[in-house]
């Protein structure tokens, strides 16, 4: 074994952590475990720390190596483990100097165990040039074997939600140049990748440190007027406040952006909202998910909502319920509340863990029947499928399909969909 990055939560971790395998393996590591934690629940750093104990049993020999954000928020947790060897901060684990320091640390008895420094004194986001290899030429890697890659545009956010321990994990709002972006999906595409996915902390900040001020409508169609070949462009999670005339143009004009929205709601409840520290009112949601339907009408739609946020009541939460409906959404993802510390809804008065528990339980079944009627809808339609393995695909929309029959990795089809199982698309 040279070295296994073992990744948790979000996308931008999940392309960070091919950049962590590489130079890692160019420092020279070997038989070496990289754990690249999340910080953004309770539920994913313990997560974290029950996988670094077993792999310390499973390879007592190995060296663990412990990174990302809950490395980068609460380093002492982890230089408490006698599991891991090293910890390494969010801005270490991408470049070489950081391994480098981490390699020479291994070989001095009296070396400080963690190599975490201030995130906040990180002022640019350095393109960092996608290791992705061609579709076909491995299995287990993210990119690697797989028809979709994820670039980095942006990292850090600027915002300071009142639950959010993400900023002190990731730092202040940089974004990376256009020409370096362009550059990375033109290698991409040149290595046989169909679609891209432009990923970060908060991509629809995107350019506010940028000479210009360019906003992410400018990036995406820089991108698909410089890579004429790239055949679909998708966009991780946004905050639909901050999206541009720009960027909805775009979708309504050019089918190459994929008609599929994920963005960062947290609540229906207005007075939540404003406890939360969002920028965004209930009213501003439905108006947005409104008019990107009159712009694209076949638009699916993914959330994050936080169920039992402090001072929630049962009114409260119920207006999150009737968001679901009200904007249409297909693809939800839960989080039940987890207060962080240091953070100011950590303070406020708490709901209890049970009801917490029990309202994310609801939210999930309302958006597993939100799910379901639009899978109906799709029964009958003929979809362009792009193929994820010889078994399984996603819509434009990224509604999983299973194939009746293995079809080749990484090509899109045509398919009729023939019916579904509540969960995913059953095509022919």
């Amino acid at each position: 074994m040279s070295v296994e990055v073992v990744t948790f939560g979000c996308r931008l971790n999940a392309a960070e952590s091919e950049v962590i395998r590489r130079e890692a393996e160019r420092a020279g590591f070997a038989d070496t475990v990289v754990v690249n934690t999340c910080a953004v629940t309770t539920e994913a750093v313990r997560q974290a720390r029950q996988t670094i104990r077993a792999l310390r049993r499973d390879r007592p020999h190995a060296k663990i190596v412990v990174t990302g954000c809950a490395a980068q928020t609460e380093p002492q947790s982890f230089i408490a483990m006698a599991e891991a060897d090293r910890v390494l901060g969010n801005a270490e684990k991408l470049s070489a100097s950081g391994w480098a320091q981490a390699r020479a640390a291994f070989a001095l008895d009296d070396a400080p165990k963690a190599i975490v420094n201030d995130i906040m004194a990180v002022k640019e986001s350095a393109a960092y040039p996608p290791p992705y290899p061609p579709p076909q030429a491995g299995e287990g890697r993210v990119g690697a074997g797989r028809a979709r890659a994820f670039v980095q545009v942006q990292n850090g956010c600027d915002h300071r939600c009142t639950f959010c321990i993400i900023p002190f994990g990731r730092g202040n709002a940089r974004s990376v140049p256009m020409g370096a972006v362009v550059e990375d999906v033109r290698r991409l595409v040149a290595n046989g990748y169909l679609e891209i996915v432009l990923t970060g902390v908060d991509i629809t900040s995107y350019g506010a440190d940028l000479p210009g001020t360019p906003k992410l409508g400018t990036l995406v169609k820089k991108i698909l007027k410089h890579v004429p070949e790239l055949k679909r462009l998708r966009l991780s999670s946004i905050d639909s406040v901050e999206a541009d005339r720009d960027l909805l143009d775009t979708l309504a004009t050019d089918a190459r952006l994929m008609p599929h929205l994920h963005l960062s709601l947290q609540s229906g409840d207005d007075l939540i909202l404003k406890r939360m520290k969002r920028r965004h009112l209930r009213a501003d949601a439905i108006s947005f998910c409104e008019t990107v339907r009159r712009l694209r009408p076949d638009t699916a739609f993914g959330a994050d909502l936080i169920a039992g946020f402090p001072t929630e009541s049962e009114d409260m939460f119920a207006r999150t319920l009737d968001l679901v409906d009200e904007c249409g959404l297909t693809h939800l993802h839960v989080f039940p509340f987890s207060p962080r510390p240091s953070t100011p809804a950590a303070r406020m008065p708490q709901v209890p863990r049970a009801v917490i528990k029990e309202r994310a339980q609801r939210l999930r079944q309302h958006g597993a029947l939100a799910l379901s009627r639009h899978l109906d809808g799709e029964v009958g339609a003929t979809r362009r499928v792009l193929t994820e393995s010889r078994d399984v695909g996603r819509t434009e929309q990224f509604t999983k399909v299973v194939l009746a029959a293995p079809r080749q990795p990484g090509r899109i089809f045509e398919l009729k969909i023939n019916g579904h199982d509540g969960r995913q698309l059953l095509a022919a």
